[in-house]
């Protein structure tokens, strides 16, 4: 859908620099780049070795919608007031400056290829963009299927996998791929500055791939999650995000599903490998600003039996985020600076030398890029809503949980504790499995982090 033509933009010298954004959905840190030994992803390994990888960045609200109306407004969940699906985007952020619409109002063509902004006419921005590209193919044609599981889930998501026979380039994900690839070249040709979105489907379920992605993971092959199915029951009922299925999962269903998932992930890197190929093959890695990240966390069955996302845990809270910028000192390496989806906007915009608007929420990380081994942020804040049903679709908050990540620990009130209070020490490890918030030896702590969070 076109807005404004690509030839009627202002010529701007070609030292300006570009933005490439690509964002996967419902995509986890199981990446080769962050040390999953399983995990094939060849194309993302690239754009780390080009650039810098933030090992705690966290998304601030572990859900699509509301945390991408988050991350392209700059604005923190409590000032978006996005907490649903179903919220418009700008309901209550009115003629707000979105990320894409800021580079569009200096100049830049502005393009996205897929998921950028969530799907549906409430949430997409049509005035961030001179062009758009838009696909809904989340469920494949049936006659593409080889293979495919629907084996019930956890409830309130949907829970299947499908083995395609499609080829990449007939695929939603490799459309988006070959259109955003199809600018690249364009912008290329007429020396434009450019701000592109580049959104993927994937991993979001159904787990749909070709079957040449299934193969690269046997299902007999792949551990089981470590934490017990008993510690589900240990958890704080406001902290469940799904309702356990019933029956309980079998192991080969876990498996499989680990698979497909892997699968899946394999398949969108693919996808991101013919992004970066052209890249290359234009000469932009020198002007080009490129950031590939997750919109949000994602379970695998940890903490005795979670999925998806939903949750104030590590798993659904932490984010892949890679940034490969022009010059940056800091190229080849990783960050512990923790960091907020939030720092994109005021980033993004001092790499471009573009003047934000007042009023963001988030910090530009650009001395980060430079120096990885500094401090960045005290904490990250994460927060979710609960309706009175456990389901990913809530269309009205009952109450809401918040979370504060610090160096070491993490802290999480439910209704304002009323429903439960939560404190993981990480440097007793990353999964979160004993809640210390009723250990007296740790009041200090706990009363640390309340006023953190407030």
């Amino acid at each position: 859908m076109t807005r404004r033509s690509l030839l009627s933009l202002p010529f701007l010298a070609p030292s300006r620099r570009n933005i490439l954004l690509i964002v996967a959905d419902d995509m986890n840190n199981d990446l080769a780049c962050y040390g999953d030994p399983v995990a094939r992803t060849p194309a993302l390994d690239r754009l780390a070795r080009r650039g810098v990888v933030f090992d705690r960045a966290y998304c601030q609200y572990p859900l699509c919608q509301p945390s991408r109306t988050s991350f392209l407004s700059g604005k923190n969940p409590e000032n978006t007031k996005v907490w649903t699906l179903q919220t418009p985007t700008r309901r209550h952020l009115g003629d707000a400056v979105m990320l894409p619409e800021l580079f569009r109002k200096n100049g830049y063509f502005s393009a996205h290829a897929g998921k950028i902004f969530h799907t549906g006419e409430h949430a997409e921005d049509p005035h961030s963009w001179d062009e758009e590209f838009r696909e809904f193919g989340k469920n494949p044609p049936p006659d593409q299927v080889l293979r495919e599981d629907r084996s019930p889930g956890p409830r309130g998501h949907s829970f299947a996998w499908q083995m395609l026979k499609t080829r990449d380039e007939d695929t939603p994900d490799g459309m988006v791929a070959r259109k955003t690839v199809g600018w690249l070249e364009q912008c290329a040709r007429q020396s434009k500055p450019f701000f592109i979105g580049c959104g993927f489907r994937r991993p979001h379920s159904p787990y749909s791939a070709p079957k040449r992605y299934f193969d690269l993971y046997p299902p007999g092959e792949l551990r089981l999650p470590e934490d017990p199915p008993s510690h589900y029951d240990k958890l704080l009922p406001a902290a469940i995000n799904h309702d356990a299925p019933a029956p309980p999962l079998s192991v080969k269903t876990i498996r499989e599903h680990l698979a497909a998932y892997y699968a899946v992930t394999s398949f969108m890197d693919a996808q991101v490998g013919v992004v970066l190929d052209s890249l290359d093959r234009l000469k932009l890695w020198e002007s080009t600003v490129v950031v590939f990240l997750g919109d949000h966390g994602y379970h695998l069955g940890d903490h005795g039996g979670l999925w998806h996302k939903s949750t104030l845990f590590e798993r659904a809270c932490r984010v892949p985020l890679l940034v490969a910028a022009p010059g940056a000192r800091g190229a080849g390496r990783s960050t512990r600076a923790l960091t907020e989806l939030i720092d994109l906007y005021p980033s993004l915009a001092a790499q471009c030398g573009v003047k934000p608007p007042a009023g963001l929420d988030g910090r530009d990380f650009t001395a980060v890029l430079n120096d990885p081994a500094r401090e960045f942020k005290k904490a990250a804040y994460s927060m979710v809503g609960r309706g009175e049903e456990r389901a990913e679709s809530v269309k009205e908050i009952k109450f809401t949980g918040r979370t504060v990540r610090t160096d070491r620990w993490r802290y999480t009130e439910w209704d304002g504790g009323r429903q439960g209070v939560e404190l993981y020490d990480h440097r007793a490890g990353a999964r979160e499995l004993v809640n210390l918030a009723a250990d007296p030896a740790l009041k200090g702590i706990r009363a640390e982090h309340a006023r953190l969070l407030r």
